[in-house]
């Protein structure tokens, strides 16, 4: 629970729901730290979040600059560490950003404008191989070979449409999933690896947990498996890949975990709360607690 004087940081600002409950609960001396990739997103919250007199400190960047915006800003011990690594409803729902299907925009799928990797380069220019891949591994889609075999035939691709249309067709119509479009995995792990969210979450992960001061919170929403599976064993303290930045030992091997799992199994959403949110259905929400 936010406190009166904690330091607190949310990596995925959005629409800024999460920050403001933080900015709230944590009144009146409470900081937070927040970052979006959206330049518009911290525009807004900026000038919303006036109210709050200097104490939230907004930046346009990634949640992996974590270590980086709080030597910045002079802090060190977070007591709380928020990521929701959904995708923010005004940027799918707006056409020209290129995430949606649903109408006709560019491929583009950048979370910032100022990123160098488009879905029009992975659509039009990755071989084959490659294509059918990653679709495979970050949209575990089935037919990810006929949908490349598929998309590198029709090239130049376009639109979402267009992209969305033959994938439609590249997978079979007897094995269509119900519940969301056809070309759903494949757009997501299209979206993936232009904005290489793995490696981000991978990155992320033991900057955050140095960070915290013992006692703190660091919590994760991710909405894909591979994801989840990451930040369990990391939450696990099974991952062997665990660093400490900024020159901090690491701790004895005979010292126990540095984190603690709050939540033993992932917290999904009420049925209740998927009926308000149909978006929110492949939630997963995972905590831990820094122990030492």
């Amino acid at each position: 629970m936010p406190r009166d004087g904690g330091r607190y940081f949310d990596g995925t600002l959005g629409s800024g729901g999460h920050a403001r409950a933080i900015l709230e609960k944590s009144s009146p001396g409470g900081l937070l730290a927040g970052t979006d990739l959206d330049s518009q997103a911290i525009s807004r919250l900026t000038d919303e979040f006036a109210q709050y007199k200097g104490r939230a400190n907004l930046f346009q960047g990634n949640y992996s600059e974590i270590d980086r915006i709080c030597a910045m800003l002079g802090w060190d011990g977070l007591d709380g560490i928020l990521l929701d690594l959904g995708m923010s409803s005004t940027a799918l729902d707006d056409p020209d950003r290129g995430f949606s299907f649903l109408k006709p925009g560019p491929l583009d799928m950048r979370f910032s404008t100022q990123g160098d990797l488009t879905a029009e380069h992975v659509v039009n220019s990755y071989d084959e191989s490659s294509l059918a891949a990653l679709i495979r591994e970050y949209g575990d889609e089935r037919f990810a070979k006929r949908i490349a075999r598929r998309i590198g035939e029709s090239r130049p691709i376009g639109t979402t449409t267009e992209l969305a249309e033959l994938v439609g067709r590249a997978i079979p119509r007897r094995f269509w999933p119900q519940k969301i479009h056809p070309a759903t995995k494949t757009f997501q792990a299209i979206r993936m690896e232009v904005n290489h969210e793995i490696d981000n979450i991978k990155t992320f992960l033991p900057k955050a947990a140095s960070l915290l001061a013992p006692g703190g919170v660091v919590a994760i929403i991710s909405y894909h498996s591979l994801e989840d599976r990451i930040i369990k064993r990391f939450f696990s303290g099974t991952d062997d890949g665990f660093v400490f930045p900024r020159g901090l030992p690491a701790p004895a091997k005979d010292t126990g975990p540095i984190l603690e799992r709050i939540t033993r199994k992932s917290v999904t959403p009420t049925e209740e709360e998927i009926l308000q949110n149909p978006r929110a259905r492949s939630a997963r929400l995972r905590a831990a607690r820094r122990v030492s």
